[in-house]
């Protein structure tokens, strides 16, 4: 019996965070800096809404495995979301300078990469809980949570997927944008 009691806490700390925002919630507006194809640009989440639905791709760390696999994913599929028509957006705690270069050798220059200050971290509630040193500056700085957000137009959140393991992460929101029409 005892042993039943001691398994319980643990089965619970190995599954994975949940995003705290749920579909229904009011995505949290935010401007930061941004690079697409290593050109860097003011990006403001409500202005990209105007051109339609957003897909809002949070990610621990450029130049990963995961995360370079998952930047390669996004941008073979942008003509998809395009066609369906929503704007694709990556979001790390990584500099803007390491984003600038990722934007362009992982995402292929096909979508923007955008800085997450922790403002906008803790309004996404993406905090993995862990912090790492930045491989140019050498400061700590937190990780996210792998989490993607299918936003409708309205600033409405759709979708939410939230898993470290990349593989779902095109599939799943690519299908939640064309489920909006």
């Amino acid at each position: 019996m005892r042993l039943r009691f001691l398994a319980l806490p643990l089965a619970f700390a190995a599954v994975p965070a949940l995003a705290a925002l749920s579909p229904g919630a009011k995505a949290p507006d935010f401007t930061t800096r941004g690079a697409i194809d290593g050109q860097v640009f003011k990006l403001t989440l409500s202005q990209q809404l105007k051109k339609g639905p957003v897909v809002l791709y949070f990610f621990p760390a450029a130049y990963t495995g995961g995360c370079n696999q998952e930047a390669h994913d996004f941008s073979e599929a942008v003509p998809q979301f395009q066609a369906a028509g929503a704007t694709v957006i990556g979001m790390s705690t990584d500099t803007v300078e390491r984003l600038t270069k990722f934007s362009k050798e992982k995402c292929a220059g096909k979508f923007a990469v955008a800085s997450a200050g922790p403002r906008v971290v803790k309004a996404y509630d993406v905090d993995l809980g862990r912090m790492v040193p930045d491989v140019e500056t050498k400061q700590l700085r937190a990780v996210t949570n792998r989490t993607s957000y299918v936003i409708a137009r309205d600033g409405t959140i759709r979708y939410v997927h939230s898993d470290l393991n990349a593989a779902d992460h095109v599939r799943l929101t690519l299908e939640a944008v064309r489920a909006l029409k």
